[in-house]
């Protein structure tokens, strides 16, 4: 039973279906670029960037994200980030 239990455990914590903390993601995935506004990308805390952006909506911008836009490759620098991991990134950094 607590071998069960164990591997159990061990299943859910390595799962993409939990969401990884939005600013863990930002540091791994997206500081690179949205931390210095490097090739226009909005930066980290610019409420004006993002605005237009956020208008958009979230489906918009995920898609942006999923599909690459402009010189952001697809998936931006994150090769196993979930759609929450995506949405949490952006939710952080447009703050």
């Amino acid at each position: 039973m607590k071998k069960s239990l164990l591997v159990a455990v061990l299943v859910m914590a390595s799962s993409s279906v939990m969401a990884a903390d939005p600013s863990a993601v930002y540091e791994k995935a997206c500081k690179m670029c949205h931390g210095s506004g490097m090739a226009g990308a909005p930066q980290m805390g610019d409420a004006a960037a993002w605005a237009p952006r956020l208008e958009k909506g979230m489906d918009a911008l995920l898609g942006s994200v999923k599909n690459g836009l402009n010189t952001m490759p697809a998936g931006g620098m994150c090769s196993d980030c979930s759609d929450d991991d995506y949405k949490g990134a952006i939710t952080h950094m447009s703050k």
